[in-house]
């Protein structure tokens, strides 16, 4: 097999782009294979890089979440910053007339809520309406081509899920790119460079590229890998292992058995995942410095396991542990400031009131084999890659 490059390998042969002003939207995993940040690997080779653009956790991917990412000037370009997670989530025509045209090269981990893929989606747009080229330079997908968990509701669409995907969605931000464009009828000057030697049914780790942290609480590819669940406890008063080592593997809060919570959970049988009671005490965040009885998730079998499952399963079992104590997060969470995070997260009311219900997983689930195949059917024209 052809060892995998991402598209920036491309780009920098590219002669033709080397004249034209370009902003480049990056952050700390913007790496080539040698770890050299794609900003000077395009200064080194001669493109005239003139301003910078930072998604959320800014451009060092040092900021916690849902701080707001400042305009600033880096230090090793010396390139102006601009932010595209504070006053504004996209780029202003201000911002534009400074450039010829937006490259973009950013890791996602490929789950809805990851709010990279919504930065692309709202500068393709506005580079859409300024006549302003949008040049992708794509990375794999660490989770690989899989698909998993529900659609959202057309009304509840936010910065965690701006178009209907699952939260899974099994795409690159190129592939993600050329669906939005062609769907939605923005008719961007779009190119995407692909990372070349990937194949779909490839995760992060047989790519052999080195795993930069794209965001603080995302260390590794484990980490990536219960996300699509784990997050949904942003939503609610229990830890979701912000101020650990293991962030998102690591759940609990100090109202919270660990042990009753596991045989809970070993009652559901949920495939490819086993959960390890533990006490932790968190450093920051949520119950920062108070002990916390939880578990760890721990995947056994990825093929077979389903981290959005999981995750409504792990509500289900806490809601049901300590009924008293759990409670939802309240609005603003992510420019959202009327609906409930649960809600936006979930993509509607419909799991928030299961869990507050009792209702049962298999039923809450049904419909969600369907969505995901209607999705995938929709994206198959725009897929750049195949499985080995």
């Amino acid at each position: 097999m052809k060892p995998v490059r991402p598209g920036v390998e491309g780009f920098l042969t590219e002669k033709k782009w080397r004249g034209p002003r370009l902003g480049l939207i990056a952050h700390a995993a913007s790496v080539r294979p040698d770890l050299t940040p794609t900003a000077l690997a395009l200064q080194r080779a001669g493109f005239r890089l003139t301003a910078l653009f930072a998604p959320e956790h800014g451009l060092a991917a040092a900021l916690q979440d849902q701080a707001p990412v400042q305009g600033a000037r880096d230090k090793a370009t010396g390139l102006p910053v601009f932010s595209l997670y504070g006053k504004t989530l996209a780029p202003t025509p201000s911002m534009l007339d400074k450039i010829d045209a937006m490259v973009f090269d950013l890791q996602d981990i490929g789950v809805r809520y990851y709010t990279f893929v919504w930065t692309l989606a709202l500068a393709l747009e506005a580079c859409a309406r300024a006549k302003k080229p949008f040049l992708v330079l794509d990375r794999p997908n660490p989770l690989g081509g899989r698909t998993d968990g529900n659609l959202p509701n057309p009304d509840h669409l936010s910065f965690v899920g701006l178009h209907p995907v699952p939260v899974l969605h099994g795409l690159t931000a190129g592939e993600l790119a050329l669906w939005l464009n062609a769907t939605r009828g923005w008719g961007a000057d779009l190119r995407v460079f692909p990372a070349t030697g990937w194949r779909r049914n490839q995760r992060f780790d047989a790519t052999g590229l080195p795993w930069v942290l794209p965001s603080p609480n995302m260390p590794t590819l484990e980490t990536a890998s219960v996300y699509g669940g784990a997050c949904l406890f942003e939503a609610t008063n229990l830890s979701e292992g912000r101020g650990t080592t293991r962030p998102f593997e690591i759940l609990g809060a100090p109202f919270l058995d660990g042990d009753a919570w596991a045989r809970a959970l070993a009652r559901h049988a949920l495939p490819g995942v086993a959960f390890r009671p533990l006490v932790f005490r968190p450093t920051f965040n949520k119950w920062a410095g108070r002990l916390c009885g939880g578990v760890q998730t721990h995947v056994t079998d990825w093929s077979a396991f389903s981290p959005f499952l999981t995750g409504v399963a792990l509500l289900h079992t806490a809601r049901r542990l300590a009924p008293r104590q759990f409670r939802w997060s309240p609005p603003p969470y992510e420019y959202e400031r009327v609906k409930r995070p649960i809600d936006i997260l979930t993509g509607s009311p419909a799991v928030r009131r299961a869990v507050d219900g009792g209702a049962s997983l298999n039923d809450l689930a049904a419909p969600w084999a369907a969505q995901r195949a209607m999705f995938r059917a929709a994206v198959a024209p725009f897929r750049l890659y195949k499985s080995i």
